[in-house]
């Protein structure tokens, strides 16, 4: 209970996007650089790469798009 004597109000959280799955080259072409710029991203930790399989490899957009910050 709080301070008036009513129960606190509840904060609701966004709901999380769905994902939105994209190829190497597809994540490349939205972004507009090479397919090796993404796989250097996915390596060097800026972007999260998903593997289903053995050479099957996705990223996000919505990762994408959280990954860039503006230019001063």
């Amino acid at each position: 209970m709080s301070r008036n004597g009513r129960p606190p109000k509840e904060v609701e959280s966004p709901a999380p996007q769905p994902r939105r799955w994209a190829t190497l080259r597809e994540a490349a072409e939205y972004l507009g650089v090479t397919d090796r710029t993404i796989r250097q991203m996915i390596t060097d930790g800026r972007l999260g790469g998903y593997r289903n399989g053995a050479r099957l490899v996705r990223v996000d957009l919505n990762e994408v798009d959280a990954a860039m910050t503006p230019y001063d």
